[in-house]
């Protein structure tokens, strides 16, 4: 009789795998998953089949942490105005916790998506517009959500290109600035100034 797989021995692994990928991407070979996880190739595919379904299966748990993460950073607060709770979040997506989410799908590259995760990137964009309309109808304004999610997008995709969090922070600020106004006109001073918005 063959020996009975044991879910909680492949739980560890698939973690550990994740916890690698996470701080160094996916590897090309399965070798530092095996240094990762401490196991050997052999238990590596008797576990999970073929090097692309693990793969799989790291990219699948990796997601499922970010969107609880994030899902919960994006969620409306009942004693928090949401702007700020936008701003909370940016600070801890683009921070030492959030990052590695950020790295790793940053370098997923097109054909891997294809391979492993067919319409990845469709997902991972559309996946947040329902947290943040959520939030954005706090406001009266659920249409912005995917104003929102452009600017998030874009200025993280400016952080990973030229690591300039000082930078990135100050637009992420100035557009919040610029969405208090959007959305509550009668902050906007008789003069035409823009107000500082504290969020």
């Amino acid at each position: 009789m063959g020996r009975h797989k044991q879910p909680e021995i492949r739980d560890r692994i698939l973690d550990a795998c994740v916890d690698h990928a996470l701080a160094h991407g996916l590897p090309d070979r399965l070798e530092p998953f095996v240094a990762a996880s401490g196991t050997s190739m052999r238990m590596l595919i008797y576990h999970f089949g073929t090097r692309d379904a693990l793969l799989t299966e790291t990219l699948r748990r990796a997601r499922r942490r970010q969107r609880d993460f994030y899902g919960e950073l994006m969620s409306p607060r009942a004693d928090e105005p949401y702007l700020r709770t936008l701003r909370r979040m940016w600070q801890a997506m683009t921070g030492p916790e959030g990052r590695p989410f950020l790295r790793m799908f940053g370098w997923l590259r097109e054909s891997t998506e294809q391979q492993l995760w067919p319409g990845f990137r469709r997902e991972a964009t559309t996946d947040w517009l329902q947290p943040l309309e959520d939030g954005m109808r706090t406001v009266g304004h659920p249409e912005l959500a995917t104003l929102v999610l452009a600017v998030i997008r874009g200025l993280i995709l400016d952080l990973e290109a030229t690591d300039d969090v000082t930078r990135a922070d100050q637009a992420f600020d100035d557009f919040l600035t610029a969405l208090a106004l959007l959305t509550d006109p009668a902050l906007s001073k008789q003069d035409g100034s823009v107000p500082m918005i504290a969020v």
